[in-house]
């Protein structure tokens, strides 16, 4: 009997994906594009957004508060950064090797295609650069809650949220209302996801084709080799690393990425990971990982786990040094290694992160940040590239943690990856 095709989440967004392609190239440098689909996309971009904040600190609350003492999350916490800076630091020396090796920057000039003003970036950097290493930390803890919550700081709200939930546990019976209502709207929150997952094919087909019908297919000329090596970089970096730390956990890599298709299908289209921070919450909840440990660690990750975007500014600063005809000395090199260790976290939440990362990282190692206008106009194509191998390393962060903690449940993930149970997704369809 054969197996009737579904025309699920996945099959829906990659149709918008082409569509969206198509359209773009076909009115290239048509400004009613923009005018017309821009909306539709920014309109899908808030309503993920919207839902965000909500899921993440009920789902927060609703961990901790259950799972146990202050003691358990601070070590929960020491463990969890210590492996997001173990990750992110090979993905560096990764993306430091292969420029190394391919040169992509060599016998490229700044002036072979069209800048991009990079003016924004400039003043963002200037803004966050200013800021020292113990005023990023001290900003994780909030003087304002509900300021937090109103800008989206999700590093502060998930600090507060922590220390709430901790008081809800200490407090025994006379907490368990609030546990309630904070149980009952996550379950509520993840059904307001599923209805908005439904406008997600609309909303990739109006932001590719925007993205499409603005910069086209003609800024790859130049800079194809670098767009190259930032794919291959990203891809052996999503099947050799991951693949090993996959193992290690108990966990076979290319069964996670097909388990994780349409998150990951629906990332790479609008280039945000944001736009499937619930789903993929309640899908490493389904593999095995407790709701406490998955609540904690992905929106964590979020700020403190980049690893596609740190091997990429690895790259572009390599490349950049190259196609400026500067030799990086060794030392220089690791001063660059250094650098993206401590800039990929404290800027992590400010716009533009990759960008104003390599602005803050550039004038270190002698490098000019005038040739970020050069490769601005190719970000996006390598963003959603990156943003994929950022969302796979905060999803199986999840399942480390878990199995590091001694909670995960092999059976029950085996199980789910080789498709032996029914998976109750109501959000698959």
């Amino acid at each position: 009997m054969k197996k009737k095709f579904k025309f699920g989440l996945a099959a829906q967004i990659f149709l918008g994906l082409i569509l969206g392609v198509a359209v773009g190239a076909i009115w290239f440098g048509n400004p009613a594009i923009e005018t017309y689909l821009k909306p539709v996309g920014d309109l899908f971009l808030r309503l993920i957004k919207m839902i965000v904040i909500p899921i993440v600190v009920s789902s927060l609350v609703v961990g901790v508060a259950g799972a146990g003492s202050g003691k358990k999350v601070g070590r929960l916490g020491f463990r969890t950064i210590l492996y997001f800076e173990i990750i992110t630091t090979f993905a560096i020396l990764l993306g430091l090797v292969l420029a190394n090796v391919f040169q992509p920057g060599h016998g490229v000039h700044y002036s072979s295609g069209e800048k991009t003003d990079i003016s924004q970036y400039v003043e963002t950097e200037k803004e966050a650069s200013t800021k020292t290493v113990a005023e990023t930390f001290l900003h994780i803890v909030p003087t304002n809650f509900f300021q937090s919550l109103a800008e989206g700081d999700l590093l502060a709200i998930i600090c507060f949220t922590v220390f709430f939930a901790l008081g809800i546990s200490a407090i025994g019976e006379k907490g368990k209302p609030v546990l309630a209502f904070f149980e009952a709207t996550s379950q509520a929150m993840f059904h307001v996801v599923n209805l908005v997952m439904k406008f997600a094919p609309l909303g990739v087909f109006a932001l590719i084709g925007v993205t499409v019908s603005k910069f086209g297919f003609g800024s790859l000329v130049s800079l194809g080799k670098l767009v190259i090596l930032v794919y291959i970089a990203l891809a052996v970096f999503l099947i050799i690393v991951f693949g090993i730390v996959g193992k290690m956990a108990g966990i076979n890599i290319f069964k996670f990425l097909a388990y994780m298709k349409d998150e990951l299908l629906l990332a790479y289209s609008t280039s945000s990971s944001e736009t499937v921070l619930p789903r993929v919450m309640e899908k490493m909840e389904k593999i095995g990982c407790p709701k406490g440990i998955v609540s904690f660690v992905i929106p964590i990750g979020y700020t403190f786990n980049l690893d596609g975007s740190v091997l990429y500014q690895a790259i572009a600063a390599l490349f950049l040094a190259q196609a400026s005809g500067i030799d990086l000395s060794i030392g220089q090199q690791i001063t660059l290694v250094l650098v993206l260790m401590v800039t990929s976290k404290g800027m992590a939440a400010v716009p533009g992160t990759s960008f104003v990362v390599l602005l803050a990282t550039l004038g270190t190692i002698g490098v000019p940040a005038e040739g970020l206008a050069f490769i601005a106009g190719v970000d996006r194509i390598m963003d959603m590239a990156r943003t994929v191998v950022n969302l796979t390393g905060n999803a199986l962060a999840a399942v480390v943690m878990s199995k590091w903690e001694g909670e995960y449940d092999a059976q029950k993930g085996e199980a789910v990856l080789n498709n032996r149970e029914p998976i109750d997704m109501k959000m698959s369809g």
